[in-house]
């Protein structure tokens, strides 16, 4: 059984309905990637995961738990982490500080949550006293996963990790999720680097005007001629 099991989501924001009986699943340790044009629903659907749209229909599982409509500070607690595509840091704060802001459900965090963000991010263990506001894009994006990565979760959602980063970046940022996922932690990305990220996970979903298109191993779905001259640019 998959750890996260996602089946027949209708969902969108109020009366706005985006999804339509989407199907999703993410295996334990599993690298998987959504992927499809722009207003496809990617964005949406990882949202809903994660309690941050309007639930219209359909089921969300995790480890074998109805987490279907619930709160983001309820699912934060079984294990989910979620970095947001934008605003995604506490610019004012230090390095240190917005890595404690992920922990905020704790009473007292531990030292090696810390030290696993620095291991993963090692720039940050140099910059935990600079204010996040005055350091580079790539170097936020990597407080917005340490912070995400303080509790430990079992399951890391990532919206468009690449967007915004200079090219000679978005490898970096790939390699750093390879790592997250190398190191244990399941993660489902979207992305709209489509062929790098298909490139790089084990599996991934095509999703089009808020529907299942296509589902495949990331390799598989590259080598699809449809999908390649569809979404791929041939």
């Amino acid at each position: 059984m998959a750890m996260l099991e996602v089946e027949g989501l209708d969902a969108g924001y109020g009366d706005l309905q985006i999804l339509s009986e989407v199907d999703l699943a993410v295996d334990e340790d599993e690298y998987v990637v959504i992927v499809g044009p722009n207003g496809a629903g990617k964005s949406t659907a990882m949202k809903s995961v994660f309690g941050l749209t309007t639930y219209m229909g359909g089921s969300v599982r995790f480890k074998d738990d109805d987490i279907t409509g619930r709160p983001p500070e309820e699912i934060i607690r079984e294990g989910i982490g979620y970095v947001p595509q934008n605003e995604n840091v506490f610019p004012s704060l230090t390095v240190e500080e917005n890595l404690e802001m992920g922990a905020y459900i704790l009473d007292e965090i531990p030292d090696e949550a810390f030290e696993t963000v620095f291991e993963q991010f090692p720039v940050l263990r140099e910059r935990r006293d600079q204010k996040v506001g005055t350091m580079s894009g790539g170097q936020q994006q990597m407080v917005a996963m340490g912070r995400a990565l303080m509790l430990d979760p079992d399951l890391l959602l990532l919206d468009e990790p690449s967007a915004g980063l200079a090219p000679d970046l978005v490898d970096e940022m790939f390699d750093h999720v390879d790592r997250i996922n190398e190191n244990g932690t399941a993660v489902l990305v979207v992305e709209q680097n489509a062929k790098e990220a298909l490139g790089r996970c084990d599996r991934g979903y095509v999703l089009v005007q808020g529907r299942n298109r296509y589902e495949d191993a990331g390799d598989a779905l590259l080598a699809n001629e449809e999908v390649r001259q569809d979404f791929l640019g041939g």
